[in-house]
């Protein structure tokens, strides 16, 4: 299953003529979404990919961090403490919650997962209030790797079983509908593009 996995995507990259550039650096960990890429490295040192007509190169942002997301709900990450932090006012600002693992993806909400897989979600409502006291919901199953796009969310357990959350609006994450999709992956990203068919 893996190896067809593989070929797909392959083949999908190969078809949509998608050509693959390597990038100055080396990340641990990196995240793509609202025409941003930010990365960490093995340090924890945070990095923004800027390309301008004067610049093109990633660009050390302040602070320390083992986790880095952005996406519609802005610039998250966590800390080798699992401290959760978000970007406000060109800052780093710490919420509530401890997560080992943080997605922006979704629309203007964010999930993660915590050091005992247990997995969290702050709907829209709780994002854009701008408050560190954020309403943490805690989700049915246990994952360690949680990511949300557009169309749904998936994840990766610690038997590297993948799932798929159908039940996403706009602005819930809500607990029931999980499906168990064959094949076995030990992390999984969804990203915010138009969907396509392989």
């Amino acid at each position: 299953m893996l190896l067809y996995i593989y070929l797909s995507l392959l083949y999908t990259a190969i078809t949509a003529e998608l050509p693959c550039t390597v990038m100055p650096g080396i990340l641990t960990q990196l995240d793509a979404g609202n025409g941003e890429v930010y990365g960490v490295n093995a340090d924890g040192n945070i990095y923004h990919w800027v390309q301008t007509d004067l610049q093109r190169d990633w660009v050390q942002v302040p602070g320390a961090l083992i986790h880095v997301t952005v996406g519609p709900a802005g610039v998250w990450g966590v800390n080798k403490q699992n401290n959760i932090y978000k970007i406000q006012n060109n800052s780093w600002v710490q919420v509530s919650g401890l997560l080992k693992q943080i997605d922006a993806g979704g629309d203007q909400f964010i999930v993660g997962v915590n050091s005992g897989d247990a997995i969290y979600c702050v709907n829209q409502d709780g994002t854009t209030s701008g408050g560190t006291d954020l309403p943490w919901i805690k989700l049915d199953g246990a994952l360690k790797y949680y990511s949300c796009g557009p169309l749904g969310c998936w994840g990766v357990n610690s038997a590297n079983q993948i799932f798929y959350r159908y039940s996403v609006t706009q602005t819930v994450v809500r607990c029931d509908q999980w499906k168990q999709v064959d094949g076995k992956l030990v992390m999984i990203e969804v990203g915010q593009m138009d969907p396509c068919t392989v």
